[in-house]
């Protein structure tokens, strides 16, 4: 029913996201100022009352509708001492005022703010203009743009009001461009001058470096590599690179890097690109990676590279010596990988000698946790319980970082059980549990150990208590008015200003990443949202891996890796069809990462990716003759229909039901004949299709992070024993 959906492919090499560069492929899940926060401290270091930083009245108000909350909020803007709190409630109470076409009323409640409220002084005036306009006051609005753009001209909010203005001047119009180009009123600016006159350098290439998701990007890029080749300068050619990366055109992104700066990454990229896309000449551009920039990086991918793609064991050998020898974070995973070439070789004792090489001298790697794995799932496979354990024990404790570690250290608790050491398989599900919190292995560790988190069987039926956090998080990194902004909850004027503070696109660091990803969800822009927030595990600098440890401790990251879009609509149609919340909410952000406009290449549509003709299905039996796919209140009722559909199917055994969703009962039917166990745990592993086993685990990983961060009973559970666990969640 439901296939693979959008792929995101990690875009920046040598930024610290480095499955790109390791040739992995990502499912759905894809920044400067000087009062920059190292991350880690922002939610931390400033008092309740100040500037950026949740409130007591107001903050808990943003979650409302304005009509809700607008009793509050006069009441608190009407006190006749100044505070943070009247300021907050003034602004947003006109806000909401000028959404609702009460220009006159937001007027009044704007007066002399400025003066109150000078972290947002420059927004106050873009504010009373909105007013004055929606009030129909055209002299008033002209002049207060007109003083917006004299009292602060380096604002961002001055691009607003250079907007309007040049609507009958045009030299205002130039300005914006000029001071602003990363504000979205320049780009649309440039597309409706490019309307009259498309042959623009200078405007298409403010579109190829600040439109990258536009309608018609692309387009964009082979017309300046077309008509303009001989006008570009490097930098330029870079850019452009950089959007064809960002848009998966791999082959002419290669050309555009390799006319770019030639940097290690930009020459790496040249040789990917031809190498993703199957040109030929990837090779000779990975050998020229390594003549170049011989100690950078790079040059150990295009060496592990050029390994994959030797035809001869013999010199993919060679190769991998070079990566042994030169390039030590590499050597271990080299040394498995030249292991596997001496078999081909048929030296089976020099490859035994390779082996024993990286579980000895390098046992605390990645490298000789998959071997140990490789090794303890054999043994298992032949009922040799007693030596898998002994294999993949170790695992959790010397390489708790691996991504393998939780699921090994789940099955040594899982053979423990088999040998009878039930007391001594409970703390290594409470080491599991421990040490990887957020894992699916760590909702099957709770499962066994008797949480109240459901299994399998029961999960469905459990209706989890959910308390959503009352105020929003502040921000780790951005100016004081973003912060502010923020808090308010007047995400789209925050997005704006953000475009001007992110300086650092195509090589973010960590807080400007993060950020971004809380930017883009506060705009509804979640598939990219949650993208930007879950890649930030994949940086690699030991600097890098300590603030993402930091991070992890904030319940700011894991509120925008796990959040609440349509919460009302998946509460109402999951009670409808008796299904619980949590796994629905699971379900649609594995399906749909809560983009409701987004279709797969084979018509899966909406957030649950309901294909076309099973929504016609699924209509028919409950009586309903008008559906659109795209609305999230109809995908919900008919997607959460077949999720019941499904459980019925299969006797409301939830792993079965969405392994079913994902792959069709007619595959999982066939999976059941010819099963060779009843222990569910291990059907899963046994899954044929990738793509499901994974789809399993990450629905059900899914549910569990949503269950440990807003169920208030897990949470408390959670955090007795993981030091993982956000404290302020």
């Amino acid at each position: 029913m439901l296939k693979q959906r959008k792929i995101w492919i990690v875009l920046a090499a040598g930024t610290g996201l480095s499955a790109l560069l390791i040739g992995t492929f990502l499912p759905i899940e894809k920044l400067k100022d000087a009062s920059h926060q190292a991350i880690g401290l922002g939610s931390n270091s400033t008092k309740p009352e100040s500037v950026g930083s949740p409130s007591t009245i107001v903050s808990p108000l943003i979650a409302q509708s304005p009509n809700q909350r607008a009793a509050t909020l006069k009441a608190t803007a009407q006190k006749s001492t100044v505070s943070l709190e009247r300021n907050r409630a003034r602004y947003l109470l006109a806000s909401d005022l000028i959404a609702q076409g009460q220009g006159d009323k937001a007027i009044e409640s704007l007066k002399g703010l400025e003066k109150d409220y000078p972290v947002l002084s420059a927004q106050v005036l873009l504010k009373r203009a909105q007013a004055y306009e929606v009030a129909g006051k055209q002299s008033e609005t002209t002049a207060t743009w007109q003083e917006l753009v004299k009292q602060y001209p380096n604002d961002p909010a001055a691009a607003e009001a250079l907007f309007f203005l040049g609507k009958s001047n045009p030299k205002y119009w130039d300005q914006a461009i000029e001071k602003f180009p990363a504000h979205p009123r320049s780009v649309e600016i440039a597309q409706l001058r490019l309307k009259k006159n498309p042959n623009q350098l200078a405007l298409l290439m403010l579109i190829v470096n600040h439109a990258t998701n536009s309608e018609g990007y692309t387009g964009v890029l082979n017309k300046i590599t077309e008509k303009f080749a001989p006008q570009l300068q490097p930098k330029d050619w870079e850019a452009i690179a950089f959007g064809y990366w960002e848009n998966q055109v791999y082959d002419k992104g290669a050309f555009a890097y390799a006319r770019a700066p030639q940097t290690a990454v930009n020459a790496y990229r040249a040789a990917r690109g031809l190498h993703l896309s199957g040109k030929p000449g990837g090779e000779d551009r990975y050998r020229q990676v390594v003549q170049q920039f011989p100690n950078s990086p790079e040059a150990g991918l295009a060496l592990t590279r050029l390994a994959a793609l030797a035809e001869q064991p013999q010199l993919a050998i060679a190769y991998l010596d070079q990566v042994i020898q030169h390039f030590p974070d590499r050597a271990p995973a080299a040394l498995v990988e030249k292991s596997k070439q001496l078999d081909k070789l048929n030296s089976s004792k020099f490859a035994t000698q390779v082996r024993q090489l990286v579980l000895t001298q390098y046992a605390n790697t990645d490298a000789a946790a998959e071997m140990r794995w490789a090794y303890a799932q054999e043994r298992a496979k032949a009922g040799d319980f007693r030596l898998a354990k002994q294999w993949a024990e170790p695992i959790l404790n010397n390489n708790p970082d691996s991504e393998i570690a939780a699921q090994a250290g789940f099955w040594v608790g899982k053979w423990t059980e088999k040998l009878g050491k039930s007391d001594e398989a409970k703390a290594i599900y409470q080491k599991v549990l421990a040490q990887h919190s957020d894992s699916y292995y760590a909702w099957r560790s709770a499962s066994r150990l008797g949480w109240n988190v459901g299994d399998f069987n029961s999960v469905r039926s459990l209706n989890p208590a959910v308390n959503k956090p009352a105020t929003r998080p502040e921000l780790v990194s951005g100016s004081p008015v973003l912060k502010e902004l923020y808090q308010l909850g007047q995400d789209r004027d925050a997005w704006t200003h953000w475009q001007i503070e992110f300086q650092g696109r195509m090589a973010p660091t960590m807080a400007e990443q993060f950020t971004d990803g809380v930017m883009r969800l506060g705009v509804g822009d979640n598939l990219d949202g949650i993208f930007m927030v879950s890649n930030l595990s994949d940086r690699d600098k030991p600097e890098e891996k300590e603030q993402y440890r930091s991070l992890k401790q904030q319940s700011a990251y894991w509120q925008a890796l796990y959040p609440f879009p349509y919460l009302q609509e998946i509460e109402n149609w999951s009670q409808q069809q008796q299904l619980n919340p949590l796994l629905v909410t699971a379900l649609i952000r594995q399906e749909s990462r809560f983009e409701s406009k987004i279709k797969s290449s084979v018509g899966a549509t909406g957030l649950m990716q309901v294909m076309p003709d099973t929504a016609t299905f699924i209509a028919s039996n409950i009586k309903l003759k008008q559906f659109k796919l795209d609305d999230p209140n109809d995908n919900i009722r008919l997607g959460t229909w077949y999720l019941d559909h499904t459980h019925l199917e299969y006797n409301n055994n939830s792993m079965l039901a969405v392994a079913s969703y994902n792959a069709g009962p007619g595959a999982v039917g066939g999976w059941l004949s010819k099963a060779k166990t009843q222990d569910t745990d291990e059907f899963v592993e046994m899954i044929p299709y990738d793509e499901t086993k994974g789809y399993v685990k990450s629905v059900f990983g899914n549910y569990w992070n949503y269950l440990r961060l807003y169920n208030p009973e897990i949470s408390k559970q959670i955090s007795k024993v993981s030091s993982e666990h956000p404290k302020d969640s």
